[in-house]
């Protein structure tokens, strides 16, 4: 049960027998001083101006309402009209006894089954992944796992770059050099890409034939579509190991990438002229909408086809939406990608609503991201400058998390070391972004990342190892555990533990609507320090009253589960012992 929906259905029932609707400004909140409540709503100081009465008094005709609506939840007036909310013992009983039966852990399902595709990673081929990927591709990950969690219909969409004028300059100083054998890595192939690029920038005649070359792959030419085709191969493997080694969900038949709609590019431009949104300007063809100004108020036009011929990324973008949203059925469209593409994706979407290329009711969202930055406050980069590759990254994560393992542990198996090192490296590097609001930059600190003390994934390892080390020293099976034991509160701790589990469902439900898991981090967080809390205050295997010692055990195995689910809809594992 989402506790909090259920909290604002109830304000909901009652706020009708005044002729007022709740919104999401008044409907309850978690309190923000639990010594008075566990949920509040503001609703009273709202409106009681309006009605010409003091809050005081509304809130108390509120709770009238309210109290034969929830006798088993306590309402209370504080400040100068605050309506809090205090879960009975019982409520809670029921509910933790709900969650814990429920494997899903209380998570409600929608009922509408239209799909939800979520455009994430997309990677340019032809170049190794680098730390620029890692956010969209984690974040992307994540709010797919989140929404099929809470039963939702997910189409995963990797909509690699395999396109456009990059590609032709690539083919056409391949074709020069005779270079390229189909036997090449990924690295040579990066080599080849620089190359290219330094004379796209310096010879004229050479960005000349590039741009021929573009054209020609784009129109089907057999000579360009092979070599196109064989280092586009070699980049999807690359590709898939780093996806498995950050055991994300993306696989190779997510991969839809731009060259998938290049047979529908020139409908697209039929069908945006048949609209009368076409207007050529210098040859080239672009769409102008008036909505869209810069600084000087001049439109801002979105180009759909160069004075050559060729397609842009806003026609393949267009041609994608109509895809997703005609073929698909999709009711919400989301893309995670960089805030800097934000004026970008804004045009192409009014471009599409313009143009009758997607059902009104269907969403377009962007879901934008901030940038890794390094200790210097600027992008993060080698020593040298450099762009950091992806590979190198992960690999250094793995590498430090084994040296603290074999500092710490240095009896284990080399086998669970590496293990070990993986599950603990990979799962830091991922919980730090994902920890940070996603439209925020971050700092990127793999030391702190790695620390078993604050905010961080080996802190809620470490939590879920307490756990099993709890049900290993007294042999016990947390499958055994009674899920409907009564919870007599014995300690204040208890009850703020158990208070916490509670919230598993509100938590991962906000997640799947706005796209945020740091709001999922930082549950996972607050529940780990409340479990300690608990630990350090409550015992367990000491306990003389065995109802009480049930209790305890069903709560260590309801944080033991709900941070197990939790980091796997993260995408980072739990480990038995650290």
């Amino acid at each position: 049960m989402n506790v909090k929906s259920h909290l604002s259905t109830l304000l909901a029932t009652a706020m009708e027998q005044f002729s007022i609707s709740i919104d999401d400004a008044t409907s309850f909140k978690e309190a923000t001083n639990p010594r008075f409540g566990d949920y509040q709503t503001n609703i009273a100081l709202v409106q009681a101006n309006r009605r010409g009465e003091p809050p005081r008094i509304f809130a108390e005709a509120i709770i009238d309402t309210l109290k034969p609506l929830a006798p088993d939840i306590c309402f209370e007036i504080a400040g100068a009209g605050f309506i809090n909310a205090k879960l009975t013992a019982a409520f809670i009983t029921s509910t933790l006894s709900s969650l814990l039966h429920s494997p899903s852990l209380g998570v409600s399902h929608p009922s509408s089954s239209a799909p939800i595709v979520v455009d994430y990673s997309h990677p340019n081929l032809a170049k190794e992944m680098h730390v620029g990927h890692l956010r969209s591709t984690i974040i992307g990950d994540t709010i797919v796992k989140v929404l099929e969690f809470t039963g939702h219909s997910v189409i995963r969409h990797n909509h690699m770059g395999d396109w456009g004028t990059q590609f032709g300059m690539l083919i056409a100083y391949l074709d020069e050099c005779e270079q390229f054998s189909g036997e090449r890595s990924l690295a040579d192939l990066e080599g080849f890409y620089r190359a290219a690029k330094r004379r796209f920038d310096e010879d004229p005649d050479f960005k000349t034939k590039a741009r021929e070359f573009t054209v020609r792959l784009q129109q089907g030419d057999g000579k360009c579509r092979d070599l196109w085709q064989r280092f586009i191969s070699t980049s999807i493997e690359h590709c898939a190991e780093i996806y498995d080694k950050l055991d994300v969900s993306l696989r190779r038949e997510d991969v839809v990438p731009e060259s998938f709609y290049n047979d529908d590019l020139p409908r697209v431009i039929d069908d945006l002229r048949h609209k009368d949104l076409i207007t050529e300007s210098e040859g080239a063809l672009c769409v102008f909408l008036d909505e869209f100004k810069n600084d000087n108020d001049e439109v801002v036009p979105v180009i759909v086809q160069k004075s050559d011929g060729g397609f842009l990324y806003s026609t393949t973008d267009l041609a994608a939406i109509r895809y997703r949203a005609n073929v698909l059925k999709a009711q919400r469209i989301i893309y995670v990608v960089d805030s800097r593409q934000t004026l970008h994706l804004q045009q192409v979407f009014a471009v599409a609503r313009h143009a009758d290329f997607l059902p009104p009711q269907t969403s377009l969202e962007h879901m934008p991201f901030g940038t890794m930055m390094g200790k210097d406050g600027k992008p993060f980069k080698t020593r040298q400058g450099d762009t950091v590759k992806l590979l190198d990254l992960l690999n250094e994560a793995e590498h430090q998390a084994l040296s603290i393992i074999e500092d710490k542990n240095p009896d284990l198996e080399e086998s669970e070391k590496r293990a070990l090192a993986h599950t603990i490296g990979i799962g830091a590097v991922k919980y730090a972004d994902l920890s940070k609001a996603r439209t925020n930059d971050y700092i990127f600190d793999l030391q702190s990342m790695l620390s078993l003390e604050g905010n961080t994934a080996p802190y809620l390892q470490y939590a879920y190892t307490r756990i099993v080390s709890i049900f290993r020293k007294i042999d016990y099976n947390p499958s055994d555990a009674d899920l409907s034991a009564d919870y007599s509160f014995q300690h204040p701790n208890e009850r703020t533990l158990a208070v916490s589990l509670t919230r598993f469902s509100e938590t991962v439900e906000a997640v799947a609507h706005t796209g945020m898991p740091h709001l999922l981090c930082n549950y996972l967080y607050s529940l780990a320090k409340h479990f300690m809390s608990f630990y350090e205050s409550c015992p367990i295997s000491t306990e003389a009253d065995q109802s009480v010692r049930e209790a305890r055990l069903a709560l260590c195995h309801g944080s033991s589960q709900t941070l197990k689910v939790g980091l796997s809809l993260l995408g980072i594992a739990v480990v038995e012992r650290m």
